[in-house]
């Protein structure tokens, strides 16, 4: 049988959480273990090219907060960690300076992360099959919408990609030929153009 699915998502309140989240190495480490399944400190060095002592501290600290834990009756002297959810959220509408504070921290070191995965695929897109080329890159579509309307559009595309949770930690579920892919998600507004200013289109 399959590995039971954790749950799909855990909503962060608490701005020394969300934090102590907001660094480069504790993401990618979570991404880690919710992609390719409880591992050791040892192994997600190695995966990550980071040493051990490093992995070992950033990943109790991601338990201190219940983003990551150990794995129950594992035997070995060193247990494997997982994640405690597939997703972690928070809300960007508190009036808190803290969250707010913490909230843009996080999304500046969430950019980062993303331009990075976005170089390294950059560089080895030469290689890649030209069926992946074709599916895969970079693209972005102007729309002129509400707020609600934004917020909608959101909630759908986050249904459509809920339906491939189950392949996330069982390979079972996982078709011929599939493999890892980062869905980067990104709604930016723009400011406002005055009356009878120009339309916009697509690009940067």
């Amino acid at each position: 049988m399959s590995e039971e699915l954790p749950p799909r998502a855990v909503k962060v309140t608490d701005p020394r959480a969300l934090r102590a989240y907001a660094h480069p190495l504790r993401m990618r480490l979570i991404g880690l273990l919710r992609g390719e399944g409880p591992m050791t400190a040892t192994q997600a060095a190695a995966r990550l090219d980071d040493n051990v002592p490093n992995c070992s501290f950033h990943l109790r600290q991601l338990a201190k907060y219940g983003f990551a834990e150990r794995v129950p009756g594992a035997d070995g002297r060193e247990r494997p960690w997982r994640a405690t959810t597939l997703y972690t959220s928070w809300d960007d509408d508190s009036d808190d300076p803290d969250m707010r504070a913490a909230t843009d921290q996080i999304n500046s070191v969430m950019l980062g992360v993303y331009l990075q995965r976005g170089q390294d695929y950059l560089a080895i897109r030469a290689d890649e099959p030209v069926e992946w080329r074709v599916a895969a890159g970079f693209g972005d579509t102007l729309l002129h919408v509400t707020a609600a309307e934004l917020r909608e559009l959101t909630e759908q595309v986050e249904a459509l990609l809920a339906r491939y949770d189950e392949r996330i930690t069982d390979p079972a579920k996982r078709p011929p030929g599939s493999r890892p892919v980062t869905f980067v998600q990104m709604a930016l507004p723009r400011a406002v153009v005055p009356p009878g200013g120009p339309a916009g289109g697509d690009g940067p």
